[in-house]
């Protein structure tokens, strides 16, 4: 028998009438937030999702039953880029001394950093999908292939009826439905995690965002063989104690040829490159195996010896400390 710990996806589901509970069960999913509601007494929130165990997208619908209002403060950021599209009812997102109108044919994206508060009419019920944010920028930095410093920031409104924003919302669609009624396939962690890497990123190429002209470039972008080569050689190296010397007698070029062409290519010197790729790798274990309690043991073989050094960069990467990331893991 297959246990729970085997699989790649795990659901939620929830029914409350409380205005603190409905709260606190939606700051689990996306972070703190305040919730303002005009007659508390008519509230019937109900909440129900899949959570996709590789890098903790949600997917499902919420409901509130009655008017309110989300409120996210910049000081007390969400932890999640919030996106969702009505399939009844309407929503409107003020930030920035702009509103956007949000129906079935538009949807809407909150993106964590900012101040702005998220109306939700009584009628309202939406399909939702909340994405960590350590998640989007770590898909979004492989697609670059370098790291990113600025916050993604993305245009608040998605069109949900033409184009390729529609096509991204039709997807979700479809995983949301089959998720619900998921066999032993869609089950399977390998499966769960190409369906959400595929979702991350199509969102990064259908919605406009600060770095969508530089994604379009980088995609126009081959990096010739020797760095290939070199890449694939770190990829299938990274637990081993391998040098700059190594790498460079993979690649078959100069040194100098070598650092030209990464940091042309991957933003970085081929060892930072290690290093990022090896910090990824400690990650992902961290998410996908929940029996993992030592992240030491993760760490040091994945080829990080300095333990100290090791939980500082993988912070500045993340967002989060090493610890952090299992603790979600474990509660999600």
């Amino acid at each position: 028998m297959r246990s729970p710990s085997d699989l790649g996806i795990r659901d939620l589901r929830a029914a409350l009438s409380d205005l603190d509970g409905a709260r606190d069960w939606m700051a689990s999913i996306c972070g703190p937030h305040g919730l303002q509601v005009s007659h508390p007494e008519r509230l019937r929130f109900h909440q129900s999702g899949t959570v996709l165990r590789s890098m903790a997208t949600t997917i499902g619908y919420v409901e509130y039953g009655t008017d309110v209002t989300v409120a996210v403060s910049e000081n007390s950021p969400l932890n999640c880029y919030s996106v969702s599209l009505p399939i009844i009812g309407q929503q409107e997102l003020a930030a920035h001394g702009k509103r956007w109108l949000s129906d079935q044919d538009r949807g809407l994206i909150v993106s964590p950093q900012e101040s702005q508060d998220l109306a939700i009419t009584g009628n309202c019920r939406k399909l939702h999908v909340a994405i960590p944010r350590s998640a989007l920028q770590q898909v979004l930095q492989t697609m670059l292939q370098r790291p990113v410093e600025a916050p993604l920031v993305f245009q608040p409104d998605m069109d949900a009826a033409a184009g390729d924003q529609a096509s991204w919302w039709r997807m979700v669609k479809f995983l949301a439905g089959e998720m619900e009624r998921s066999g032993p396939s869609l089950g399977q962690l390998y499966m769960s995690t190409e369906l959400e890497l595929t979702l991350l990123k199509g969102l990064l190429l259908s919605q406009p965002h600060n770095y969508s002209e530089q994604l379009a470039n980088a995609s126009a972008m081959t990096p010739p063989h020797y760095l290939t080569r070199a890449r694939q050689f770190i990829h299938d190296n990274a637990r081993e104690p391998i040098t700059l010397e190594d790498i460079e007698r993979a690649s078959g070029v100069s040194r100098f040829k070598l650092f030209d062409g990464f940091r042309q290519y991957f933003g970085c010197a081929p060892i930072a490159y290690l290093k990022r790729y090896r910090l990824e790798s400690v990650r992902r274990d961290i998410l996908e195996d929940r029996s993992v309690r030592n992240i030491s043991s993760v760490a040091l073989g994945w080829g990080m010896s300095h333990l100290g050094r090791f939980s500082t960069e993988y912070k500045a990467l993340f967002g989060e400390s090493p610890s952090e990331t299992l603790k979600r893991a474990a509660q999600r």
